[in-house]
């Protein structure tokens, strides 16, 4: 079993990952006011009283669904995230799920929620 990380190391690793859970909030919130909160008439930027054109609601719904998909995209983000923050309290942060070794620092500063090292990452991919 892999060293666990000195304090230090964990205290800069929890500042990554709020700030990234920071991001992704804001991002989520950018989604819900331009896509959620719209009528339809205002995302197409059509507010006379016109009726639409089949293909301009056709876009419009395929917009919504678009960001309604990205925005489920980022809340598993904050998912991952809110572990990775669990696991840096429990002291088992950059311990890979699979082989119990360490995850590399580099690998975690890029991806803070990463639960394997690299080789386990290669192997779970191929299956």
């Amino acid at each position: 079993m892999k060293k666990r990380f000195l304090k230090k190391d964990l205290k800069d690793f929890k500042k990554i990952v709020l700030k990234k859970k920071e991001e992704i909030l804001d991002d989520l919130k950018h989604i819900s006011d331009d896509t959620l909160r719209k009528s339809q008439k205002e995302a197409s930027g059509n507010i006379s009283g016109y009726t639409y054109h089949m293909a301009d609601v056709a876009t419009d719904n395929y917009d919504r669904e678009f960001s309604l998909g990205l925005a489920s995209n980022e809340r598993k983000s904050l998912y991952e995230l809110d572990d990775a923050l669990k696991r840096i309290e429990e002291g088992t942060f950059g311990i890979c799920d699979d082989c119990k070794g360490g995850i590399p620092k580099i690998r975690l500063r890029a991806v803070p929620s990463a639960r394997l090292c690299i080789k386990c990452q290669k192997k779970r991919e191929k299956k």
